[in-house]
């Protein structure tokens, strides 16, 4: 992946304006997604490695889903820290919302490798019906329910207090 990429400068960009930490690093270590680890809450970002851009704001939604306490003890595998169905749905309606405020393409984050196989589905549901993972949004003071003028995928706040 080239470092110049331009969505993964636009996303970096996005990063640093939300305070959403991350690292460019080099990562010699094996991960669940190429290129993309989370450690103590720090999205770190190899861009040698990164095979799918998008994945950076899937990651970046499970770090941003997290308490303000619960941030720092954010680990790789975001199951053993945590997270489980509830979160996994708020992170992916998350990137839903960054992509669109972006301006990126849903493949852009629902790529056909990703998601097992569920991603067409996946920009679907967001496309026509709203999607899913939103109300925990709503519900944790991140944007308005959807279908109101401001709701969501306009967020209030873009990291979880």
């Amino acid at each position: 992946m080239n470092p110049e990429n331009t969505e993964l400068l636009q996303m970096t960009r996005f990063f640093i304006q939300i305070k959403l930490p991350f690292q460019l690093v080099s990562l010699s270590e094996p991960c669940f997604l190429p290129g993309l680890k989370i450690q103590h809450g720090c999205l770190l970002i190899d861009t040698e490695k990164l095979t799918h851009p998008g994945d950076c704001l899937h990651e970046a939604g499970h770090i941003a889903v997290t308490t303000t306490e619960q941030r720092i003890l954010l680990q790789s595998n975001v199951r053993t820290s945590g997270h489980g169905p509830a979160e996994e749905m708020a992170a992916i309606a998350w990137s839903w919302a960054a992509l669109k405020h972006l301006n990126l393409p849903p493949e852009f984050v629902f790529h056909s490798e990703g998601y097992k196989g569920s991603s067409e589905a996946y920009i679907s549901a967001f496309s026509t019906a709203g999607g899913f993972g939103h109300p925990l949004l709503s519900w944790y003071g991140m944007c308005e329910p959807a279908g109101t003028q401001t709701g969501y995928p306009q967020m209030k706040l873009w990291l979880r207090p």
